[in-house]
C-alpha cells in the first residue's frame, strides 16, 4: 500500500478508528479521508454512495459501528441490528461499487455461540445459540462477515474481515450506562478513589466531561458534594464500595486498540488475501476473570474500598477466548501485556482530568 494511496476510515472518531487513523499517520500515509458521522450518516445508503462516488478511496477501514456493553446491547436491541446492518451493507456496497481495491471489516468475538469450544476458531461460527444479550449485534456483524464473503466470490473484491477479542485503548467509552466492563471499572475505582481522597475537584472534572448516565448527571451541581455523592451512589461507586454487575466469574480477554490498529494496517497490506480465510480472530491469547480484572485495576487506580458483586444480574457468556493461531501465523500478535496496557489507560485518563 503506498503513502499515496487515497484511504478511508469509517468511524475514525471512535476508539478502533481513531487507533487506525493515529497508526496511519505514524507510518506515513498521507492521504486520509475522514468525515464524521453529523456529516455523512453511513447508515443513509445515498450519502454513502455520493461520498464513495465523489472521494473514491482506494482503501477502506470499516469501524464505524453502533456498540456498548451489557446493558445497551440487551435494552436497545432493535438499535443495535438496524444501525449495524445499514453500515455494513452501505459502506461494504460502496467499496465494491466505486472500485475500491481493499476492505477491511472489523467485527466482534460475541459473532460466536454462548457455549462455543474454548478457545474458539474461525470455523465454529454459526455453529451454535448466540448469547442473548448481545445477539442483535452479533447478527449484525454475522452479516457484514458475509457480505464480504460473497461479494469476494461473486464479484472478485478484496474485502477483509477481522474479528478482534474485547478491545479497551485510548478513546474508549466511559459512559456507566454503554461502556464496556474495563473502562466501567477503571473509572468507577478514579472515582471511588477520589471520593476517599475527599478530591472533589478531580470528581467535578470527570462529570464535566463524561456524564455518568443516571440520575440526570448532566444537570448535576457539581459543586454540591452531598448532590455529587448521591448520583454516583446511584451509579454503584461510593468511598467505600464499587458496584459490579454479575458475579465476577466469567472469562474474558482483553486487547489493546492499539494491537488491532497494528493488525489492521498488517492484514490489508497482505498480498494473497485467499490465504485469511472467511475472517480472522485477533486477540491477546491470555484471559482473565471479572473479578480478577476488578482487582486488577483496583490495584492500578489505589481504590480502597470493596468491590461488590451483584449476583443477580446477568454474566452473559462464561467463557470467550479466541483462538488467533492463524494470524499469528500469518505475522502478527499482539503485544502489549494487560497491566501494563491498564496502566497506561489509567495515566492518560488522570492526565485528562488535570487539564480540566
Amino acid at each position: 500500500m503506498k503513502h499515496s494511496a487515497k484511504i478511508y476510515v469509517a468511524g475514525h472518531g471512535g476508539m478502533v478508528g481513531s487507533a487506525i487513523l493515529r497508526l496511519l499517520k505514524s507510518e506515513g500515509f498521507y492521504n486520509i479521508v475522514t468525515k464524521k458521522s453529523r456529516e455523512l450518516d453511513l447508515r443513509n445508503q445515498s450519502q454513502t454512495n455520493d461520498f464513495f462516488d465523489q472521494e473514491k478511496p482506494e482503501y477502506v477501514f470499516l469501524a464505524a459501528a453502533k456498540v456498548g456493553g451489557i446493558v445497551a446491547n440487551s435494552t436497545r436491541q432493535a438499535d443495535f441490528i438496524y444501525d449495524n446492518l445499514a453500515i455494513a451493507k452501505n459502506v461494504i456496497y460502496a467499496s465494491y461499487k466505486f472500485g475500491a481495491k481493499r476492505l477491511l471489516n472489523l467485527g466482534s468475538s460475541c459473532i460466536y455461540p454462548k457455549l462455543a469450544n474454548q478457545p474458539m476458531t474461525e470455523n465454529q461460527l454459526l455453529t451454535g445459540l448466540l448469547e442473548p444479550t448481545n445477539e442483535a449485534y452479533a447478527i449484525a456483524k454475522i452479516a457484514a462477515i458475509k457480505l464480504c464473503r460473497y461479494f469476494n466470490e461473486q464479484y472478485g473484491t478484496e474485502f477483509i474481515s477481522l474479528m478482534p477479542t474485547n478491545l479497551y485503548g485510548t478513546g474508549d467509552n466511559y459512559n456507566l450506562e454503554k461502556s464496556h466492563v474495563l473502562p466501567a471499572l477503571i473509572r468507577k475505582m478514579i472515582l471511588g478513589k477520589a471520593l476517599q481522597e475527599n478530591n472533589f475537584e478531580l470528581v467535578k472534572s470527570d462529570i464535566l466531561q463524561n456524564p455518568i448516565g443516571w440520575g440526570n448527571s448532566e444537570n448535576l451541581d457539581c459543586d454540591d458534594k452531598n448532590e455529587i455523592k448521591t448520583i454516583l451512589g446511584r451509579a454503584g461507586i461510593g468511598d467505600d464500595s464499587v458496584y459490579i454487575w454479575g458475579s465476577g466469574s466469567p472469562l474474558r480477554e482483553f486487547l489493546h486498540v492499539d494491537d488491532l490498529a497494528a493488525a489492521c494496517l498488517h492484514f490489508i497490506q497482505k498480498n494473497n488475501i485467499t490465504d485469511l480465510g472467511e475472517f480472522l480472530n485477533i486477540g491477546s491469547a491470555s484471559e482473565i476473570s471479572i473479578k480478577d480484572l476488578a482487582i486488577l485495576i483496583k490495584e492500578i487506580v489505589g481504590y480502597g474500598g470493596k468491590l461488590d458483586f451483584d449476583q443477580s444480574k446477568p454474566d452473559g457468556t462464561p467463557r470467550k477466548l479466541m483462538d488467533s493461531s492463524k494470524a499469528n501465523s500469518l505475522g502478527w500478535s499482539a503485544s502489549i501485556d494487560l497491566r501494563n496496557g491498564i496502566e497506561s489507560v489509567v495515566g492518560g485518563y488522570l492526565r485528562k482530568l488535570d487539564k480540566k
